[in-house]
């Protein structure tokens, strides 16, 4: 077989420390949520929120959402865990690869629903600014993907092509996640998380480019993360040929992309225009402490307050200069009173013999 491919499939997906077992894609998913974390708490401080509240957030939308995407991957593949020769048991191992992210989004979303109620902020601002964040996660996800040899494409001889090896355990049999690679290449084929993974950045940059130059809030930045995803996912799945449960011959992530892209784009369309004022992203604990003048923290600021701050700034110029001109007027009175006072005692003492 004349091989052109150049990408290597790595020889192993796990590394033991000890009893441990340290595996890549578990790995990844980790070090996404961390930076969609810390540079989505950035950004909400950004817009006006308190630092902190997105990691707040993040204790009840990363469970939700890892229990959402597995679910969806067990649904839209259940043969291969329900099926004949399935494994139900397997539908629990998340760390051997499989979470369908829109069952993340939406099961991630409740939990941030409740996060932020609990907080008395809008969920749909939050979105906005940790979309970016969760695009990049994604994005750092895929490459747990390229370890566990999943998520690729058709056979190809194209130089970018990924070579997939056969991998075996201790005991000689086939294990593709936790195995060490035999050296023996089984197909070339089309390296399609990493195709994900490069048209998620690339929607990732357009996100801020977009966030900065027209100031869009509202849960409209999300939507279009949501819509941009599903643009690329729809592209990339037509390329696939791995296992995947269908519908009329196609794909159901397929089906999937293409409703929940439209829905996305309506929300992006239909939704209220502009973005939140500052002061309303201020948990309620935070308003409370501001009403209660505990010490240490300081009222929001928004143009509105600068606005009436300008005005009472004005209004107490305007009474300082209307009390000089009183007391000018009254001095000046009073000099006029000393004055005829003055010509009256002079006008007496001249009638006098």
């Amino acid at each position: 077989m004349d091989l052109l491919a150049y990408i290597p499939s790595p020889p192993q997906g796990v590394w033991y420390v000890g009893p441990v077992a340290l595996r890549a894609y578990a790995l990844f998913i980790i070090l996404g949520i961390i930076v969609a974390i810390v540079w989505g708490d950035r950004r909400w401080v950004a817009r006006g929120g308190e630092k902190g509240t997105v990691l707040d957030i993040a204790i009840w939308a990363v469970p939700f959402g890892l229990i959402g995407g597995r679910l969806y991957h067990v649904l839209t593949d259940w043969p291969a865990y329900f099926g004949e020769n399935g494994q139900p048991l397997d539908a629990l191992k998340v760390w051997q690869g499989g979470l369908g992210i829109w069952g993340a989004v939406f099961l991630g979303g409740i939990g941030a629903w409740i996060g932020c109620r609990r907080r008395g902020i809008p969920v749909s601002a939050l979105g906005d600014a940790i979309a970016p964040g969760i695009l990049l996660a994604q994005a750092i996800g895929r490459i747990g993907n390229y370890f566990n040899q999943e998520l690729y494409g058709r056979e190809t001889t194209v130089p970018w092509g990924l070579e997939i090896f056969e991998r075996v355990n201790s005991s000689g049999q086939l294990d593709q996640l936790a195995g060490v690679s035999n050296g023996e290449v089984i197909r070339v084929v089309h390296p399609t998380f990493l195709y994900e993974a490069v048209w998620n950045v690339l929607i990732v940059i357009l996100l801020v480019l977009v966030d900065r130059r027209f100031k869009i809030g509202h849960g409209r930045l999300f939507a279009l993360y949501v819509a941009g995803y599903c643009l690329g996912r729809f592209v990339v799945e037509l390329m696939r040929d791995d296992f995947a449960y269908e519908i009329a011959g196609i794909r159901v992530n397929t089906f999937t992309s293409g409703i929940v892209f439209f829905a996305a784009l309506a929300y992006f369309f239909l939704a209220k225009k502009g973005r939140e004022d500052p002061a309303d992203l201020k948990s309620k604990d935070y308003v409370a402490a501001v009403a209660a003048g505990e010490a240490g923290v300081a009222a929001p600021v928004t143009e509105t307050d600068s606005a009436k701050a300008d005005a009472k700034g004005a209004d107490a110029e305007d009474s300082e200069s209307d009390a000089a001109e009183s007391a000018s007027s009254e001095a000046s009175a009073s000099t006029a009173a000393s004055d005829e006072s003055s010509d009256a005692v002079k006008l007496s003492k001249k009638d006098k013999p």
